[in-house]
């Protein structure tokens, strides 16, 4: 069958039979179990980083995770999206938000309690219930049949707190919980509010703790419809800058500007920039269910790396204690030079030191674990893991790629991913090369002086030469890539000349160029000159 595919090890150490897998979620599976999960439970890794997967992480729906302070607006960007209200949902400037809402697609409108959500082995939850009561109680599932949900989930989070006090009131480590959601969604959204932007210390704290998943974060700029196209620029600048200092990426953060609900814009001057802001976050959220299949892949590499570092940090401390006598002044020793550690398996194994989990979590989690009672290492499991990572891995990437040409055109549809699609609000309707997109009359013939410039031309039988063209067309100041792809699409009969009417043309599309809109790949209808528009 095609849709089965094998692949060889080239290497000779490879006596297995290759692995075959029917889809690359089948082969994540079973990677995991046979490869990694091994050297996972042998040195204590779910205890110390992030439970075992389970086959609902690999099957389920891209997730969408909204981070972001009290009333920056992430319940409304969720009804935005869905253009319908949630069973749960609460809107209000005060905390009203406590607690975090998964939404997703269900037959009838309902709402799930945490402590039935993590029992379900359908739903990616299961491991939650390590977070306890506190947590649960403040976790609920809304599900409703909404096209949106058919192919995402969302998932909205309480707003973030400032200030210390409420903190502690929360009862769940906030962090560690949004750090589960974070190894697990397809896209974090960070909304801030540029009517008040300030960042709390709370705030800066959980985006640290999204820290290696920087390829998923998205920033939204929301309520910016409520100030001065001036002041939208410093507190862009402003949100940059904060960022730049909280999250280390080398590539700047992609940050959407817009007005994220169904309300009048207080101030429409952006207007514009809003509608393409919005046109790109669509575009990158409706991809997500395209890249599902490779950001489990790429997530499962993460983690195979992370396991490893853990492995060689673990059996290391445990090779270092003694047998019998001296065994808690040795573990105090061990953990205060862990950092030394770090940098001698560092340097035997060639890691490089952005592998490494967090040193001081590190040691505060080691203060309640038995050194003693470690596992040496064991060549054969870091093998298997290595063996995933340069083999197995590379044959799933093809999968990846046959999946993704196979799917029936996977975008994320309905709610308010469909308000703009057709008709006179899409983007960019009845502007630049769409001008004229409904009249009856061909838009070109408006701008008549064009023909007087082609007299002068000295055209043959009603045609100018391309030298002759191109020295008018130059005028514009348009650079020549430009200038070749506006007379590819005015020579509609493709003779290497230009008719009074495909000339006017030309001009028509220099117009539109400097007039800062973008040009058509192909020529729209309502553009071909009507005597031109028999031919096929």
């Amino acid at each position: 069958t095609n849709n089965m595919f094998s692949w060889l090890g080239t290497d000779d150490r490879r006596r297995k039979e290759p692995e075959v897998f029917q889809t690359v979620s089948d082969g994540l599976k079973k990677l995991y179990k046979t490869k990694l999960l091994p050297l996972e439970e042998n040195y204590k890794f779910h205890e110390f980083h992030s439970p075992a997967l389970e086959d609902a992480d690999f099957d389920n729906k891209p997730m969408v995770l909204l981070v972001g302070q009290y009333s920056t607006g992430k319940t409304s960007f969720i009804r935005y999206l869905l253009e319908q209200d949630f069973p749960g949902m609460r809107i209000g400037p005060e905390p009203t938000t406590d607690s975090f809402i998964a939404v997703m697609h269900g037959d009838t409108e309902g709402v799930i309690p945490g402590n039935a959500l993590v029992v379900d082995p359908k739903k990616p939850f299961r491991k939650l219930n390590a977070f306890g009561n506190a947590f649960l109680n403040r976790f609920v599932c809304a599900q409703l049949p909404n096209p949106v949900l058919e192919s995402i989930s969302v998932i909205d989070t309480p707003g973030i707190l400032s200030g210390e006090k409420q903190r502690i009131s929360r009862g769940y480590d906030f962090a560690a919980v949004l750090e589960w959601f974070a190894e697990r969604v397809d896209r974090i959204i960070l909304l801030f509010d540029a009517h008040k932007l300030d960042i709390s210390d709370e705030f800066s704290e959980v985006i640290r703790a999204l820290k290696n998943h920087e390829d998923k974060i998205r920033v939204v700029l929301n309520k910016a419809d409520q100030i001065e196209t001036q002041q939208l620029m410093r507190v862009y600048g402003a949100l940059m800058w904060s960022l730049g200092k909280i999250v280390n990426t080398p590539e700047v953060i992609r940050v959407y500007i817009g007005s994220f609900w169904s309300h009048p814009l207080l101030i429409p001057d952006n207007r514009k920039l809003f509608e393409a802001e919005e046109q790109d976050l669509f575009k990158d959220i409706q991809s997500l269910p395209r890249n599902a299949a490779l950001r489990k892949l790429n997530d499962l590499i993460k983690r195979a790396r992370l396991a490893k570092v853990h492995a060689y940090i673990i059996s290391s401390l445990k090779k270092d204690m003694p047998s019998v006598f001296g065994k808690e002044n040795k573990k105090k020793e061990l953990i205060a030079s862990l950092g030394d550690i770090y940098k001698r398996i560092e340097r035997e194994h060639q890691i490089s030191p952005g592998d490494f989990p967090n040193l001081k979590k590190m040691q505060d989690q080691l203060q309640a674990q038995d050194l003693h009672k470690f596992q040496p290492l064991k060549p054969k499991l870091l093998e298997a893991v290595d063996d995933m990572l340069a083999h197995d891995i590379a044959g799933l990437m093809i999968l990846v790629r046959q999946e993704e040409t196979q799917l029936p055109n996977p975008v994320v549809k309905g709610g308010a991913f469909d308000g703009t699609l057709d008709g006179p609000f899409g983007h960019g309707y009845g502007e630049g090369a769409g001008e004229g997109i409904d009249e009856a009359e061909w838009v070109v013939a408006r701008d008549k002086p064009y023909d007087e410039i082609f007299y002068t031309l000295s055209p043959v039988n009603g045609k100018v030469t391309g030298a002759n063209a191109k020295k008018e067309m130059v005028k514009s100041k348009l650079p020549n890539t430009v200038l070749g792809k506006i007379w590819k699409l005015a020579d509609i009969d493709k003779d290497g000349m230009l008719d009074d009417e495909e000339f006017a043309l030309a001009n028509h599309l220099i117009k539109v160029k400097l007039e800062g809109h973008e040009l058509p790949s192909e020529l729209p209808e309502h553009l071909v000159p009507p005597s031109k528009r028999k031919i096929p």
